[in-house]
C-alpha cells in the first residue's frame, strides 16, 4: 500500500495516477479537500510554455498531454488556452523565443507597436514574445475532481487527519502516526507543500532537504474596463517581477485580471502565516497596473494570500529517500505541471524511475 500525505494539487494527482494503475492508495489530508490554508487553492493559475530553461519547456509539453488525460478521465475542463505574453527587459523575450524555436513550440516575437495594436489594453516599451499554447488552470476544480476520481478508482481518502510522525517497522513498512487512525504503508509520498520543512524530521527522512523558504504571497484582482476584451496570461520582469492572468471566480462576479509579484514574499511558516495582505506589495502592484495596463481599473476589487515554498535555484524536489518519496514542485511555478508531477511521483513510489538530477535531494 502507498500512502500519500497531502491532498493538494500534487498529492491528489499522485493518488489519481497510482489508483488508475490499480495500486492500493491512502490519501491523508490534514484539512478538508480544497482548503485554502496552503498553496493549491484558487480558480486561476498560469499554464505556459515560455521558460528561459529548456528542461521546463520540455516538461510543459509533457504536462499538456497529461492535462488532456486528466480532463478526459474526470470529464472536467481544467485547462483553458488564452495565449501568453512575455515582456520587460529582465524577461529577455528574444532569448526565450530562441528556446521555444529550438523546441518547435509555436511563438512570435513582436515589436512594442505590433503588440500594442493587437492588445491595446497593455502598454509595451520593448519586444514582446507571444505564444498561443498558454492559458489558465483551475486549481480548485483540479483538486476536487482529481480526488473524486482517485476515490472512484479505489483510493481511500482520509480528511481532517494530520500526520505527526512515522516509525519504520522491522518488516520495512512505515507506520504513520496521526491524530486519527494509524496508517501503515510500504511507501509514503510526502506532498505536504509548505508543511514539508517541519514534517521531514518527524518522519525520519534520511537524506536532508535542500533549503526551503516558505513565504506568504499576495495576489490582487482588477476589474476589466472592457469585459469582452481577450486577455492573454503574461509574465513581466523589469523593476518588478510580475505575472497576470484572467481571474476566474476569484475576482468576483465581473471579469477581472489577477496580477501579483512572483517575488518579495513575507517569510513565514505554514502554521504561522497571518493572511494579512502586505500593503507595500499592494501599492507596487497597483502602481504598475496603472502605468502598464490601461485596460484595467487600477483599484483592486479582490485580494488574497497564498504560500510559496521556494528552493534556492527554484527547481523542484522530486526524489526518494528510503521508503519516502519527497514531492515539492514548488517555487511558485509548479501548478502547471500537476498531472505530470503526479506521474513522476508515482514512478518514484513504484521504483520505476530514478529522479531527474535537477530534482534530486543530492543536488
Amino acid at each position: 500500500m502507498i500512502a500519500v500525505i497531502g491532498a493538494g494539487l500534487m498529492g491528489a494527482a499522485t493518488a489519481w495516477q497510482l489508483a488508475r494503475q490499480g495500486h492500493e492508495v491512502t490519501l491523508v489530508e490534514a484539512y478538508g479537500i480544497g482548503h485554502k490554508s496552503g498553496s493549491s487553492h484558487g480558480s486561476s493559475r498560469i499554464y505556459r510554455r515560455a521558460y528561459a530553461d529548456p528542461l521546463y519547456v520540455r516538461l510543459t509539453g509533457e504536462a499538456r498531454e497529461l492535462w488532456h488525460e486528466l480532463e478526459h478521465d474526470t470529464g472536467a475542463q481544467l485547462l483553458r488556452l488564452t495565449g501568453g505574453l512575455d515582456f520587460g527587459a529582465g524577461r529577455d523575450p528574444e532569448g526565450i523565443a530562441d528556446l521555444l524555436a529550438a523546441a518547435a513550440v509555436p511563438h512570435e516575437l513582436l515589436t512594442a507597436a505590433e503588440a500594442t495594436d493587437r492588445w491595446p489594453q497593455f502598454r509595451f516599451d520593448g519586444p514582446v514574445l507571444h505564444h498561443p499554447d498558454a492559458g489558465t488552470v483551475d486549481a480548485d476544480a483540479t483538486v476536487a475532481v482529481t480526488v473524486r476520481r482517485a476515490a472512484e478508482l479505489g483510493a481511500h481518502v482520509l480528511t481532517g487527519v494530520r500526520v505527526t510522525g512515522a516509525d519504520i517497522r522491522a518488516d520495512g513498512r512505515v507506520e504513520l502516526r496521526t491524530d486519527g487512525p494509524t496508517v501503515v504503508a510500504d511507501t509514503v509520498v510526502v506532498a505536504s507543500g509548505a508543511w514539508l520543512p517541519q514534517l521531514a524530521a518527524p518522519l525520519g527522512m534520511v537524506k536532508p532537504l535542500p533549503p526551503l523558504q516558505v513565504t506568504q504571497q499576495q495576489v490582487f484582482h482588477f476589474r476589466r474596463r472592457d469585459p469582452s476584451a481577450n486577455w492573454p496570461v503574461f509574465v513581466h520582469k523589469d523593476e518588478l517581477n510580475l505575472y497576470g492572468l484572467p481571474s476566474g471566480s476569484d475576482g468576483g462576479p465581473l471579469p477581472a485580471l489577477k496580477v501579483a509579484q512572483h517575488d518579495e514574499g513575507t517569510p513565514t511558516t505554514a502554521d504561522t502565516r497571518t493572511g494579512t495582505i502586505d500593503p507595500a506589495s499592494r501599492d507596487k502592484v497597483t502602481a504598475w497596473v496603472e502605468r502598464t495596463l490601461p485596460g484595467l481599473d487600477s483599484t483592486p476589487v479582490a485580494e488574497a494570500s497564498c504560500l510559496y515554498t521556494t528552493t534556492p535555484d527554484e527547481d523542484f524536489v522530486l526524489d526518494r529517500t528510503g521508503p519516502f518519496v519527497v514531492v515539492s514542485p514548488c517555487s511558485g511555478h509548479g501548478a502547471k505541471f500537476t498531472p505530470l508531477i503526479g506521474a513522476m511521483a508515482a514512478d518514484l513510489a513504484l521504483g520505476r524511475a530514478a529522479p531527474h538530477p535537477r530534482f534530486a535531494l543530492s543536488r
